[in-house]
């Protein structure tokens, strides 16, 4: 595959694993692989590894290759993931609460749920993401031979496109609750997308269903955020040539939280780095202030 590192979105843009957006999916794929390596992880992704090695891209590579024991870790291996493995934790938690018969996992990545957490009889679940993100997965997945423990269902949509039609002829029943999931999405969307996702996903959801999400950023994030890697606040690597940032959309949007409020979800709300604490791995005090505004909700349709 070409390695792609944009400088900037398009309207139309579309990618594979190794470039643009679909980079981001190994990125967080290769912190999963790193919590998994921890003698006392707060999730295990048995798969995560294996992606990133199927990508065989330079810099994810090399960060699992020079991390070494978990003893070694230097400050920003550890937040790396940590981070990351805070936000895995929970989304699997909000999934083995949810029990409904549905799921849809939005723009799922390199998600492995269907294959690594234990799911009730009778779910059927539904991945919504770009062509060559699920051919990938796809094919890493039947190379290990590993099976779903969910009916499992692939939806090749885009989700600025008009995906709710693929996902019906995918199987999926509005009629039924469903559990749906954006976890590291709506950050990768426009303002008008954002609200647009969240229109349709209330229009699909029968009372019962339950949403998990990250929250987007609100305008002027974007700004703050780079002002702080500039300070050496960055997650990622310092010397990846891959800017995150030129991906990301802090553009005037809705609050979801509020709106679904409005539209009779009860909405409970986390801060992400209080959480992080609570599961026993807090981030250093100077990115916990960073990251203080942004957190994660679930909501359940009454």
């Amino acid at each position: 595959m070409a390695i792609n590192h944009p400088s900037a979105r398009s309207e139309n843009d579309s990618w594979d694993i190794v470039s643009s957006v679909g980079y981001t999916a190994l990125g967080v794929a290769s912190a999963r692989a790193l919590q998994s390596r921890r003698a006392q992880p707060l999730a295990l992704d048995p798969f995560a590894e294996a992606f990133v090695k199927a990508a065989g891209h330079p810099e994810t590579d090399a960060q699992l290759a020079n991390a070494g024991d978990e003893a070694d870790w230097d400050e920003r291996t550890a937040l790396w993931a940590d981070f990351f493995g805070s936000r895995t934790r929970y989304f699997d938690e909000y999934f083995a609460a949810s029990a409904t018969p549905q799921v849809v996992i939005l723009a799922s990545g390199l998600d492995a749920r269907a294959y690594r957490i234990p799911w009730a009889k009778g779910v059927v679940l539904f991945e919504v993401d770009q062509p060559e993100v699920l051919r990938f997965k796809g094919e890493v997945i039947g190379k290990l031979g590993a099976q779903p423990l969910v009916e499992r269902h692939e939806v090749a949509a885009d989700l600025r496109d008009d995906w709710p039609v693929a996902l019906k002829a995918a199987g999926f029943d509005p009629a039924k609750p469903t559990a749906w999931l954006a976890e590291g999405l709506l950050i990768y969307l426009p303002g008008a997308a954002q609200d647009a996702l969240f229109e349709q996903i209330n229009a699909l959801s029968a009372p019962g269903s339950h949403i998990g999400a990250e929250n987007g950023f609100r305008p002027g994030d974007v700004g703050r955020i780079r002002e702080a890697a500039a300070k050496g606040l960055s997650l990622g690597a310092e010397d990846s040539a891959f800017d995150v940032t030129s991906l990301w959309y802090d553009d005037p949007r809705e609050l979801p939280e509020r709106w679904l409020a409005e539209r009779g979800w009860d909405v409970a709300p986390v801060n992400r780095a209080e959480l992080a604490a609570s599961q026993g791995r807090p981030f250093p005090d100077r990115f916990a202030e960073l990251w203080r505004s942004s957190g994660y909700f679930t909501a359940e349709r009454r």
